[in-house]
């Protein structure tokens, strides 16, 4: 074969060769794209905003799955902890020049919220770290087994038309590590004393109503604390990759209608088809509590097609 040929035949292998490539990008899509950002509802909100999907039906947002997005950067500074010793978990949220944030707007009394939660979802923090200064971070933390974690820091910077943000990174607990299971799906939570009952779906794609019952020794709590200016908090982590969803209730103390237990209702919509973990904080006697959920979002509701029309224009 003499040497026009073989780079005739070169080039069309090598044609042929990123053609399929590309057709393999173009099936399965952009390797760590950006995912959609994380949904955070005032209350009585959607926790997550639907959009259309070429199938038309509706996905919803998820969050904590980017350390960056929209020009911010969630630096940790302890990526990695001991098991089983208390600690400080020190980080700083970062603008696009490398800066620390130092402003931002108060949500629910709170100018950063920060999730901590174990990839097999057994453990589960709601801290509320201290910013200095210099925009520097710090929280005591705790972690009690060996294993990998998630870290979310749920805010919105103080900057004209900033929009709340869910940023995540992982954290490492040394020590000896076994992986937990996920606790089967159930409707009843008991803490403390406390038995806590869910009702209502978490559906993909679909905003849906989900009410929790407070109770204690058989009779309903109707003295519910506001914590953080709610009655409760609810935080939802989808299963194997911990995509996030912080939703809110629907009302909040003093609004003249919603009243303090032991009915607190959410609007949520999940976004994808799986198993989730629930965790709703609140707070009675003074103290904070957490009941813990697992739950399984079905599949996406097919949409119903509308009136087909003969060519007559007769209905069908």
């Amino acid at each position: 074969m003499n040497t026009a040929v073989k780079i005739t035949v070169f080039t069309a292998a090598l044609a042929a060769s990123f053609g399929a490539a590309y057709g393999v990008g173009a099936a399965v899509g952009p390797v760590g794209g950006a995912s959609a950002p994380a949904a955070h509802a005032g209350h009585g909100e959607a926790a997550a905003s639907a959009g259309g999907d070429p199938q038309g039906q509706a996905q919803a947002a998820a969050g904590g799955l980017q350390i960056s997005e929209a020009g911010y950067t969630l630096d940790l500074a302890t990526p990695r902890l001991n098991a089983g010793q208390p600690a400080e978990l020190r980080f700083a949220v970062r603008d696009q020049a490398g800066r620390p944030v130092t402003a931002y707007r108060s949500e629910h009394g709170k100018e950063l919220h920060l999730i901590l939660a174990s990839r097999d979802l057994a453990t589960y923090r709601h801290l509320h770290p201290t910013r200095a200064a210099d925009g520097t971070w710090s929280t005591p933390a705790d972690l009690p087994a060996a294993g990998d974690y998630r870290v979310f820091a749920d805010f919105t910077p103080a900057v004209a038309g900033g929009r709340n943000l869910t940023l995540g990174a992982d954290l490492a607990a040394s020590g000896p590590y076994r992986a937990a299971e996920l606790p089967p799906e159930s409707r009843t939570a008991v803490v403390d004393g406390y038995t806590v009952t869910l009702d209502g779906d978490l559906r993909p794609g679909t905003p849906g109503e989900l009410r929790l019952g407070v109770s204690k020794d058989g009779r309903p709590v109707t003295d519910l604390q506001p914590y953080l200016g709610a009655y409760g908090h609810l935080v939802a982590l989808r299963a194997g990759d911990l995509a996030y969803l912080h939703v809110h209730p629907n009302g909040e103390p003093g609004d003249g209608t919603t009243e303090p237990g032991p009915g607190i209702s959410f609007t949520a919509t999940a976004p994808s088809p799986g198993a989730y973990r629930l965790f709703l904080d609140f707070q009675h006697d003074g103290a904070v509590r957490t009941a813990a959920f697992t739950v399984h979002a079905g599949p996406a509701a097919p949409v119903q097609p509308g009136p087909e029309r003969a060519a007559d224009g007769h209905q069908h």
